[in-house]
């Protein structure tokens, strides 16, 4: 069944620090919407607001998963999970001296993916051959494309119908950012997901995107209606292309 996201007036603080103001943002059931933004725009707190880790100081935020609408704004980040609302952080934030595989294995605990653990394995060592060929290998001592790939494995793990991505692109060269954003279209397509991806690649996002917003100092200074859209704004042009 359909899965939504909306973010409506959101605004959040790290103590004094303000840091999103009046956020408000929708993702549609199986799209993938790109949330743009340079670096210290709030792209990581607004992910972060959505899971929870993070709490507003206003607004609401709404997930519709499988027909079942939820509020999320004090809800506990497990509780979030546990709803099907998965997260790939920035920085991937691995286990380091766990196994691929036990990394994967920590990622199905929650109800709902525990019934279906050697399925998603499968799914992930299918997608990923690079992984099930490293699955005895400890994660730390892998690459960063490896990495990247593990974190999203072990976000599908828990079977999640909403994937927040949080930079994806961050400390990989080009061909492996290319890659990457291309296996997170394809496991959208291939677990019907919708996906929410904060990226500053704009040229890799927006491969993907259905479409997007652009974050600029905690406020949305854009929404792009689709791909298009985005690639011919001012603003995009602005902070991406040095026009």
């Amino acid at each position: 069944m359909a899965s939504s996201l909306l973010v409506d007036g959101v605004a959040a603080s790290y103590g004094a620090v303000r840091v999103l103001e009046d956020v408000s943002l929708t993702v549609n059931a199986g799209e993938t919407v790109a949330l743009l933004g340079t670096n210290g725009n709030g792209k990581s707190t607004l992910m972060k607001s959505i899971m929870g880790i993070v709490r507003p100081t206003a607004g609401r935020i709404t997930a519709v998963i499988d027909g079942a609408t939820y509020e999320l704004v004090g809800r506990s980040t497990e509780e979030i999970v546990d709803l099907g609302i998965a997260f790939v952080p920035e920085g991937r934030r691995l286990f380091p001296k766990l196994t691929v595989t036990e990394n994967l294995l920590l990622g199905a605990f929650r109800p709902t993916a525990r019934s279906a653990i050697n399925r998603n394995l499968d799914f992930c060592f299918e997608t990923f051959p690079r992984l099930k060929e490293r699955a005895k290998q400890l994660a730390g001592s892998m690459s960063g494309g490896e990495q990247q790939m593990l974190a999203l494995a072990r976000a599908l793990m828990t079977a999640p119908r909403i994937l927040l991505v949080d930079e994806p692109s961050v400390g990989l060269a080009p061909l492996l950012v290319s890659r990457t954003i291309d296996k997170i279209k394809e496991l959208k397509e291939g677990f019907h997901l919708t996906v929410l991806m904060a990226e500053q690649n704009f040229t890799q996002a927006v491969r993907i995107a259905d479409r997007g917003y652009v974050i600029v100092h905690g406020r949305i200074a854009f929404t792009g209606h689709s791909a298009e859209a985005l690639n011919n704004n001012d603003l995009i042009r602005e902070f991406y292309l040095g026009a």
